[in-house]
């Protein structure tokens, strides 16, 4: 018997085969409008998300009913501290979260579920999420991205009446995807799903499957292989997680979220039935990203409420601690952090808050809008958590346990940092969200030009396109050099007398958004096929879009509270506090779209990987042990214990 590779069997594909399974993958067409998709084609559709959407007068009951239950649950019976030890929620904690519904929050109630909007499900996570991070992991991934998700959307009424009632009360679920070496690249998935009779027969390793470790059902993703009878491709399946041959190899730690039950699952020979199929075959990457529409929409509103403990916590920390004979807030320096860390918040809720409205409307398609909310939410919510770290000094840094053994308050700002750390990473990584939403921004390019560009297309083919680019263009190009942003008068209900100004600010946006479109447009001209290899500008395109999407929201929302009376002159001020400083960003990542070091970066990549600079490494030890950089994950029996353990 030969020895196991050092890299998991993988199959091989080329970069063109791996972009085509993530194309057939994403919805091609839109068939509802987006604020978000508008706005990246340099057209600000303010009417499409103003006035704010709000929730029904019964979702809003039901909504606020459940929070003051999940409230006095989280006060009473979780002990974020004991868990954060502990590396472990108590299973009377689960139990208690079991008995109060939430494992059923977006589950309707002819399941058993709560049937909560999107809207309170979110508000719910971040309740939660501030009790203890990893208990707004454990249900964020049990219901955004497990099982009843993708069954709700895509199940048959048979599956749904099998498993919802189960996942609304009783059973964890959870999401296997990712694999030890396939991420965001799911063209190498490695997982088999072999058709045998009226099952499938599934083989293949998954990593950092959250909620493994205690999960009852999974929804797994595995490649059918192609045949007479079979499709094949990318397929998702409901699996019970104690089936013959499942074994949770491993119960991961890691640097945050020490309380999730995230592991390493292998299978082998695990017969699934055809009827816990979801969807057709080959359908698993489509249902996947279709999910995190809305599944994405979990992790900013987790992000909302560490922005809201920062503030709550900067606020009474800045005003007790002085230096110089004055409050430390009353230091411009730390002054600064404060309103960041306050007119940031508010943005995010904003964004966050609108999405989720959105999201129950159910007439924009949010999928640009949701992948923002992700990608803006992890990373000014990383920087907020780094600015409490910063204002809190050397107690920023010292750990809760310790600070309360010494008499003082035990605050966990450096817990709070390294929690928040992964979510640039989850869910796709900030790098990844640049490219998915890019990808995005420019389709309707791509479907009028892109056979132009793509050098597999004949010349019949692009002909016709620059025929039809040609039209698109003579149509799209004028409108782009005049609008409403340059009109004194323009978004006047913004201008509300004892309040700060905020139609500016939307005027800055409808400008900033006509002027970004020109710059794509110029950049796919200049660089036509080469354009997807152009990272650092998409990734800047994308940043420029968040922050007018942030300030369209943070505007909408400032004034949907005033109307309502509900802190109006203040939310106006975070509102124009946080325009005047994403403005700033904008100005700045304009400039680095056409002045930056991506060139001269990627002749340093290849000095580095070429071994050029090999002798700046010296001095130092590593500390690294031995191994090799990913593990094996080759198909075959369990060769150690089970660390699966539901809780019942």
């Amino acid at each position: 018997m030969s020895a196991p590779s050092d890299t998991p069997q993988a199959p091989e594909v080329t970069e063109r085969e791996a972009r085509r399974v993530a194309e057939a993958a994403r919805e091609q067409e839109w068939r509802k409008p987006s604020f978000a998709k508008e706005l990246f084609l340099g057209r600000f559709r303010l009417d499409l998300i103003h006035p704010h959407p709000v929730s029904g007068a019964e979702d809003v009951r039901r909504g606020e009913a459940f929070l003051s239950r999940l409230r006095a649950f989280c006060e009473t019976r979780v002990d974020g501290a004991l868990i954060e030890r502990e590396a472990r929620i108590p299973d009377d904690v689960v139990e208690g979260l079991k008995e109060l519904g939430a494992l059923g929050m977006k589950i309707e109630p002819r399941y058993g579920g709560l049937g909560l909007t999107q809207v309170y499900y979110n508000r719910a996570l971040a309740l939660a999420g501030s009790a203890s991070p990893a208990i707004g992991a454990l249900l964020s991934a049990h219901q955004s991205i497990g099982v009843p998700q993708p069954l709700k959307m895509f199940g048959t009424q048979e599956q749904k009446d099998a498993f919802l009632p189960r996942l609304a009360r009783t059973d964890i679920s959870a999401f296997l995807l990712t694999e030890p070496d396939v991420g965001s690249d799911p063209a190498r998935l490695a997982t088999a799903a072999v058709p045998d009779g009226d099952d499938y027969v599934l083989d293949g390793v998954k990593l950092w499957t959250t909620n493994g470790v205690v999960a009852d059902l999974l929804v797994v993703m595995a490649r059918v292989p192609a045949s007479e009878d079979h499709k094949g491709g990318i397929t998702a399946f409901v699996v019970e997680a104690d089936s013959p041959g499942i074994t949770v190899e491993h119960r991961n730690t890691f640097m945050g979220l020490r309380g999730i039950e995230n592991g390493v699952t292998r299978f082998h020979g695990v017969r699934v039935p055809a009827a816990h199929r979801i969807g057709p075959e080959g359908a698993g990457l489509k249902i996947a990203l279709t999910t995190l529409n809305t599944g994405r929409l979990s992790l900013p509103a987790m992000c909302v409420g560490v922005g809201k403990w920062s503030l709550k916590i900067a606020r009474e920390w800045s005003a007790v601690r002085e230096q110089w004979g004055r409050p430390v807030a009353r230091h411009e320096a730390v002054g600064a952090k404060i309103s960041f860390i306050a007119a940031t918040t508010f943005a995010l809720e904003a964004v966050v808050d609108l999405a989720s409205q959105m999201a129950d409307e159910n007439r924009n398609d949010i999928r640009i809008e949701a992948a923002l909310a992700k990608l803006y939410g992890s990373e000014m919510g990383w920087l907020i958590s780094d600015e409490l770290v910063q204002i809190r000094g050397g107690r920023g840094f010292e750990t809760a346990d310790s600070l309360a053994a010494r008499g003082e308050r035990a605050v966990p700002a450096e817990q709070m940092l390294r929690d928040m750390r992964i979510n640039r990473i989850f869910e796709g990584s900030t790098e990844i969200m640049h490219l998915l939403i890019a990808r995005e921004a420019v389709d309707a390019h791509l479907k009028v030009a892109g056979d132009i560009i793509d050098p597999d297309k004949p010349l019949s083919d692009k002909a016709r396109a620059g025929v039809d680019a040609a039209g698109f263009y003579a149509r799209w190009l004028p409108k782009l050099v005049s609008g409403p942003g340059q009109l004194p008068n323009a978004y006047g209900e913004f201008r509300v007398p004892g309040h700060p100004d905020l139609s500016g600010h939307l005027r800055s946006v409808e400008r900033s958004a006509r002027k970004l479109a020109r710059s794509t447009f110029y950049a796919m001209s200049r660089w036509q096929g080469r354009m997807e290899t152009k990272q650092g500008f998409l990734g800047r395109v994308v940043d420029i879009g968040a922050e007018l999407f942030a300030m369209s929201a943070a505007c909408v929302r400032a004034e949907h509270l005033r109307a309502d009376g509900d802190h109006g002159r203040e939310a106006y001020q975070l509102a124009d506090v946080f325009c005047r400083q994403a403005r700033l960003r904008v100005e700045e990542l304009f400039a680095r779209l056409w002045s930056n070091t991506d060139a001269v970066d990627r002749r340093v990549v290849d000095g580095v990987l070429s071994g050029a600079y090999t002798w700046l490494e010296e001095g130092v030890i590593d500390p690294s042990g031995d191994g090799p950089w990913i593990a094996d994950a080759s198909p075959g029996p369990a060769t150690g214990g089970n660390v699966h353990r539901p809780i019942r």
